[in-house]
C-alpha cells in the first residue's frame, strides 16, 4: 500500500470514529505514519476536497491544526456538486479517485461506478486524440452523473 493510501485511510478512520469531523496536527500525523509533513498536505489537498464531500480548515502556529469535516449532502446534491466541480477537463486519475469516493460514500452504487469508469477509461477514449481526451472525459462523466442523478444514484 502506498503511503498516500495509508494517510488517507488513517484520516478516513478518524472521520468515521468522530462522526465525520477529524482534527489532526500535520507534524504529529506525519511522525506517527512515518512520512514527511508535505505528504499529509498532498493527501488532504488531493483526496479531501469540497468536490469529494469534505470541508478542510486549518489554523497555523504552535497550536495549529487541520480540521476535516465530511459534508452531509443528499445524493442528488452530492452528484451536482461533483458535476459542478469537474470543470472543462478531467484526467483519468482524478476521475478514478472521484468515482471511488462517490462509491465509498454511497452516492453511487458499484454498477454505476463501474459503468462510468468504463465509459471514461483510456481504452474507451483511445480513438480520441490525446490532447482532447481529458475534455471529452469531463463531458462524458458530467453527462453520466447527471443521468445517474435523475435515476437516484442507480443505473
Amino acid at each position: 500500500m502506498r503511503i498516500s493510501d495509508s494517510v488517507a485511510n488513517y484520516i478516513l478512520e478518524l472521520l468515521n470514529q468522530a462522526n465525520g469531523i477529524a482534527e489532526i496536527q500535520r507534524n504529529e500525523l506525519a511522525s506517527l505514519l512515518g512520512c514527511v509533513p508535505s505528504q499529509i498536505n498532498y493527501v488532504i489537498t488531493s483526496r479531501f476536497t469540497p468536490e469529494q464531500g469534505y470541508l478542510v480548515e486549518s489554523r497555523r502556529g504552535g497550536g495549529g491544526f487541520i480540521r476535516i469535516t465530511r459534508l452531509h449532502l443528499s445524493t442528488a446534491d452530492m452528484i451536482m456538486h461533483m458535476v459542478n466541480g469537474i470543470g472543462d477537463t478531467l484526467d483519468a486519475a482524478t476521475a478514478r479517485a472521484m468515482l471511488a469516493n462517490m462509491l465509498q460514500s454511497g452516492v453511487l452504487d458499484q454498477t454505476s461506478t463501474e459503468l462510468i469508469q468504463a465509459a471514461i477509461s483510456e481504452k474507451s477514449l483511445s480513438a480520441v486524440p490525446k490532447e482532447l481526451r481529458d475534455t471529452v472525459r469531463a463531458m462524458i462523466c458530467k453527462n453520466l452523473l447527471l443521468v445517474t442523478r435523475t435515476l437516484g444514484g442507480r443505473p
